[in-house]
């Protein structure tokens, strides 16, 4: 039997704020993150909405000499991290430094410092001799293991809006199989800059409703018109159960299990039949060892795109039959944006919350619930439920499917 896997720590930055009590006050407010970026001219960018980190000081984390030599997404992890170790209650006493590790990935990296790079290099042929270290993703891991010396498992996951899932769903398997005891995992993200929503632009994924910011992201609504992108950082401890117990640590949650597939369909549209979303969930309730009828809630990826929404409804039904009529199922991206490779990690943390707090936290904007999404979206106003068992869905481009399960935790 594999050892069981029990979340100690969390911490996030997200556009609500720095730390976990102003992402837990934000979703309990039901308000939105998302801004309008008065530093975009409205002549060259049809999108100039976000969901953006307003009150971050990495030298809280990080000293300043070192957060310059750090991509925004960097220093969000750092920072993200240091609050999930410091809520874990872990130090070099309490823990073996060879047998905890990192996994911290990302879906798009430096992207910031590649730009600014870019820039320097064609008009000065001069870049920083950090350039290379500031923007790749497996940075973010091998930072935090230098800040704590943790010698154990590090490495980096990229899988698009999927990262943060991949990332917890293989952390775990490590502790699983032995091969560590602590594992800091998640993701992070800051492609809030001008060529990173240009980019999402000019595919059309993007929410272009500049006139009304925090009513653009709308998940199931019949009137969304693409995503808003948002920034941040959600890092969680992983421990084995037995070792978490030894030390007496607080327990926020079991990570039950771990779902993954591809839909092989296309690089960037999900295939609209959601068979292989729906795969990456019964995989998921599977490895989970539970029934589908256990599952009472699932954070969706939900993230306000005409297609996607509509393809997750129909996996969600495909993968759990009847009962899919009975499911909760909300979007938290509705209130802070879509943080693409750190959104699985922040989307767990959500729910943690939600499921400590006993209330399902609502899918906002929610006012005219598209046709083809005939499910209980919980729409504007959160849902005082005690619930045991929840899934957490990340889809990315390229057609990558993460899905986790969490469990509360009882002796």
């Amino acid at each position: 039997m594999s050892r069981r896997v029990v979340i100690t720590g969390m911490g996030a930055v997200t556009p609500f704020g720095v730390g976990i009590e102003k992402l837990k006050d934000g979703l309990i407010n039901k308000r939105s993150g998302v801004v309008l970026l008065d530093d975009f001219d409205p002549e060259k960018f049809r999108c100039r909405i976000a969901g953006k980190v307003l009150d971050w000081d990495p030298e809280k984390f990080i000293l300043k000499q070192e957060a310059r030599r750090m991509d925004k997404f960097l220093q969000f992890a750092i920072g993200a991290a240091s609050m999930a170790y410091e809520d874990a209650g872990l130090n070099s006493d309490n823990i073996d430094n060879e047998r905890t590790g990192v996994i911290i990935g990302s879906g798009i990296g430096g992207i910031s410092v590649f730009k600014d790079n870019t820039e320097s290099f064609i008009a000065t042929s001069k870049v920083s001799p950090f350039f290379i270290p500031m923007i790749i993703t497996n940075m973010a891991s091998g930072k935090v293991a230098i800040k704590y010396n943790l010698k154990g498992p590090n490495y980096s996951v990229s899988s698009a809006c999927a990262t943060s899932n991949h990332a917890l769903g293989v952390a775990m398997d490590i502790i699983r199989v032995g091969r560590a005891d602590v594992m800091i995992a998640g993701g992070a993200e800051s492609a809030v800059n001008p060529i990173g929503i240009q980019g999402f632009a000019v595919m059309k994924a993007i929410s272009f409703r500049n006139d009304d910011p925090q009513k653009a992201s709308r998940p199931f609504d019949k009137d969304r018109d693409g995503f808003v992108m948002g920034e941040g950082a959600g890092v969680i401890i992983l421990e084995e159960l037995e070792h978490a117990r030894k030390r007496g640590a607080k327990i926020h949650a079991e990570l039950l299990g771990f779902g993954m597939s591809n839909d092989a369909f296309e690089m960037v549209a999900p295939d609209p039949n959601g068979h292989a979303a729906a795969l990456s969930m019964r995989h998921c309730v599977k490895d989970s060892g539970i029934k589908p009828e256990e599952v009472e809630y699932i954070n969706a990826h939900g993230t306000s795109t005409p297609v996607g929404d509509v393809a997750e409804a129909t996996a969600i039904k495909e993968a759990f039959g009847d009962h899919a009529k009975k499911l909760m199922i909300s979007s938290t991206k509705s209130m802070i944006g879509h943080l693409l490779g750190a959104a699985g990690g922040v989307e767990l943390i959500s729910t943690i919350i939600g499921m400590q707090e006993g209330i399902i936290f609502p899918t906002i904007n929610l006012d005219n619930q598209d046709p083809q999404i005939d499910l209980d979206c919980v729409p504007n106003k959160e849902r005082k439920v005690e619930f045991k068992v929840a899934l957490s869905n990340s889809f990315g481009f390229g057609g990558h499917n993460s899905t986790v399960a969490i469990r509360k935790y009882e002796e």
